[in-house]
């Protein structure tokens, strides 16, 4: 480990001197497969044209508060932004960055004083702790429910529009992408975008994204005019440019060593489309599905030096993940839609895509992680407000703290739907689910061991953190 620590000191300087080559100015590009620390090993980023450009709208602040894209998708931090990266901007800029801004980084954006830095503190929690953004969405005219009562412990109680606490997604490997945001409103008729669906081959993605620019530009950065048609097609080119994959791991090296197919040159080269490899009959071609998600690590990488536990353990992960049972029971969007109480399956059966791990078609689904008080939900979401929606038809209730997909769609069976973000990266961006309930990989898979029974031992936990940290 220490080699390849020494190695990530003597990159990062030779690095940093290419960035910061010009004398007067703003750096104007990252080298290409720069190398990131974060605590398992080295995040790097590949573009099939080059060195990054920093000069293009997704960069830039086009609204009004001095943030641009790049401010809450670091390229640091697998193109999102790391809880941990957040409380350290915090204490660098005294909760001044343009990161911290009320109309969606504090809690709430009412009844709150930034004025000074304590108050800034208790304002951005969320944000250092969890690395929150607070979305606003109102309830659908014509929702199959209605909200009883919000109990928001920063405020924000109004039930005509509901205070969300979500997870900035990756703005990388996007070319993968068959939903949009966490909820889809980025791919919804609702919202007068585009499903990306198998038929099309993912020609609506194009669409999507541009949409998605506008409506960040607008909202996060506060902008008064949207940005132009060129600065759209600027920052979706650049994001669909975008290949991300940890490449270094500081205990097994290089991950792309030995045959190994770690890394993001591999991540390009990987063949994709909507609906490969779907377990549920949305694959295009009629290809049976192959639970052999991942094919990164081989015997033979393992064995290339035999006294490396490590590397032996993140082998070992990769095939818990692609063949472990698991008793699929009680996922909305799943269960209920093949009418099967229990589905057999493995992770692969809802992260089917090919080495990315996501799912390959738009498939929201329930499987617990907005849920309160449930004894199937080992994770901790006390810090986040208690929704209670009512059943219009037939008067049932439900206390959730995310709504989830039914904010967009208006349906009941909706409630606590969100998509299955893509895999690669995970090591730079903790913490984990919409909502960042999880703080590590360690509480993620101790979420799914408990909600689904699978049984795994202490040693096959640390084995499947191991390989899912490389990813």
């Amino acid at each position: 480990m220490r080699r390849w620590r020494a190695w990530l000191s003597s990159a990062l300087v030779l690095g940093t001197v290419a960035v910061v080559a010009a004398e007067h100015g703003p750096p104007t590009f990252l080298p290409n497969l720069f190398p990131f620390p974060n605590p398992h090993g080295i995040l790097k980023t590949f573009n099939g044209t080059g060195n990054l450009d920093l000069t293009g709208p997704f960069f830039q602040s086009l609204g009004t508060n001095g943030r641009s894209c790049a401010t809450c998708h670091q390229a640091s931090d697998a193109w999102s932004v790391s809880a941990a990266h957040v409380a350290e901007l915090f204490r660098e800029t005294t909760g001044l960055d343009p990161i911290f801004r009320t109309n969606d980084g504090s809690n709430c954006d009412h009844s709150i004083d930034t004025s000074t830095v304590e108050g800034r503190r208790q304002a951005y929690s969320l944000l250092t702790s969890r690395g929150l953004i607070r979305i606003a969405l109102e309830v659908p005219a014509g929702a199959e429910f209605d909200v009883v009562s919000v109990n928001n412990p920063y405020g924000c109680s109004e039930t005509s529009t509901l205070s969300m606490y979500r997870r900035p997604l990756p703005s990388t490997n996007l070319r993968f992408l068959t939903t949009v945001m966490w909820d889809g409103r980025e791919s919804s008729t609702q919202t007068g975008t585009k499903p990306i669906v198998p038929s099309t081959f993912g020609a609506e993605l194009q669409f999507d994204l541009l949409h998605q620019a506008v409506d960040a530009t607008m909202g996060h950065a506060q902008a008064t005019t949207p940005p132009t048609p060129q600065q759209q097609q600027q920052i979706v080119a650049f994001e669909m440019g975008l290949s991300t994959a940890q490449a270094v791991d500081f205990e097994a090296g290089s991950l792309e060593s030995y045959g190994a197919l770690g890394g993001p040159v591999a991540l390009f080269n990987q063949p994709f489309f909507v609906g490969i490899n779907d377990p549920l009959g949305m694959n295009p071609f009629n290809t049976p599905f192959n639970p052999v998600i991942f094919t990164l690590y081989t015997p033979a990488w393992a064995q290339a030096q035999s006294h490396n536990d490590h590397r032996a353990s993140i082998l070992r992960g990769q095939t818990l993940f692609n063949s472990h049972p698991i008793a699929i029971t009680g996922v909305n969007g799943l269960n209920d839609a093949l009418n099967v109480q229990t589905l057999p399956g493995t992770c692969g059966t809802c992260h089917d895509s090919p080495n990315v791990g996501h799912h390959s078609v738009i498939l929201p689904i329930n499987i617990g992680t907005a849920d309160i008080a449930n004894p199937l939900n080992p994770l901790g979401v006390g810090y986040l407000p208690v929704i209670t929606l009512r059943n219009k038809t037939d008067g049932r209730e439900i206390s959730t703290t995310d709504p989830g997909r039914a904010l967009i769609s208006g349906k009941w069976e909706d409630i606590g739907k969100f998509k299955g973000p893509i895999l690669r990266g995970l090591a730079a961006r903790a913490p984990y689910f919409h909502n960042g309930a999880a703080t590590d990989l360690k509480e993620v898979i101790d979420f799914y061991n408990v909600r689904f029974g699978m049984g795994l031992t202490e040693t096959e936990k640390v084995d499947l953190a191991a390989f899912l940290n490389t990813l």
